[in-house]
């Protein structure tokens, strides 16, 4: 489910705080960035579990409001679109979602004023008022409402925030890339996503035994502290005309990510690894770190191939 820029994200994020930090307990890092890449996973089954519980809310304010004193016509009869949007019932029926709820001892029972305020500003919304008014809906058409809920809503729901912030400082890390991870889970549910659908995981296996983007992640981890010494030398050699100990710490860490995808990761092409990081500057870096981070990498990609240093398996991954 994860891209391999989330997975990079989650490597720079995790390297950032070991550089920054006293320890040299190579074993505990690896512990903790399995951790946050775990509590991801965990965040997303919550933020799926709390959109079944607004479903379920809106459900009983529905019967709540037929049993009025003086009922109005959209009391006794309420739009219903979004108690039978299909995504949310495949989910609310599929038995892995329900078990991974289980396992994460997810409950809402609690907090139904952070439910009620969520669905409170959700029939405010545009988006939400112009589903109800369409007439027959599709599956894309219920999909569409999920993504737009996540892509609006849980970006701007403080409440929401708040309260994954008392739980885990790792879903505080996380909270906006499950927001991606949950649009993309809702743009690939099909027809065939029924209640014996598994609920996938973060990971991409390639079969039983080995897990192909694990892998990138605790090599890409591990082989970057291990090989500081001598990524630093290369460094310092490529920006003599910069104080080295000036540059901010952030273009130095990715810059040595990149060094070890170039050498270490064969199936990843050259090309991808100099986009992603030049990407990555955008987001964690200055305005200024783009031209430098890719005009060092240009230099060393150009030497590397000269010296036989980068090594890719497949057609075309050189170039």
């Amino acid at each position: 489910m994860l891209y391999r820029r989330h997975l990079r994200i989650k490597v720079l994020q995790s390297l950032y705080a070991w550089y920054t930090s006293e320890s040299d307990d190579l074993v505990k890092g690896e512990k903790q960035l399995l951790l946050s890449i775990n509590k991801l996973y965990e965040l997303f089954i919550y933020q799926l579990s709390f959109l079944v519980e607004v479903k379920r809310f809106a459900e009983k304010r529905m019967e709540d409001n037929k049993t009025k004193f003086y009922p109005t016509e959209s009391d006794l009869n309420p739009n219903l679109k979004f108690i039978n949007n299909k995504v949310n019932l495949l989910l609310e029926a599929n038995k892995d979602f329900l078990k991974k709820e289980e396992l994460y001892k997810v409950n809402w029972s609690d907090d139904q004023n952070i439910v009620r305020k969520f669905y409170s500003n959700l029939i405010k919304s545009d988006f939400f008022n112009r589903y109800l008014d369409k007439g027959d809906t599709s599956l894309e058409d219920d999909k569409k409402l999920y993504i737009q809920i996540v892509d609006h809503l849980f970006t701007e729901e403080e409440l929401l925030k708040d309260f994954y912030e008392e739980k885990s400082v790792y879903y505080v890390d996380g909270y906006d890339l499950v927001i991606l991870l949950l649009i993309k889970f809702f743009e690939t549910i099909n027809k065939h996503f029924d209640e014996d659908a598994i609920v996938q995981g973060l990971f991409k296996s390639v079969d039983q035994r080995s897990n192909e983007d694990l892998d990138f992640v605790m090599k890409l981890y591990k082989k970057t502290i291990l090989r500081d010494d001598e990524n630093n030398e290369i460094l310092k050699q490529k920006t003599s005309s910069w104080d080295y100990d000036r540059i901010p710490l952030m273009d130095i860490i990715l810059l040595k990510m990149a060094l070890i995808e170039l050498q270490e990761m064969e199936t990843v092409p050259v090309k991808v690894t100099l986009n992603e990081y030049i990407e990555l500057t955008k987001y964690f870096s200055s305005s200024k770190s783009r031209t430098f981070v890719n005009g060092v990498l240009d230099r060393l990609i150009r030497e590397f191939k000269e010296a036989g240093k980068i090594k890719k398996v497949g057609r075309g991954l050189i170039d």
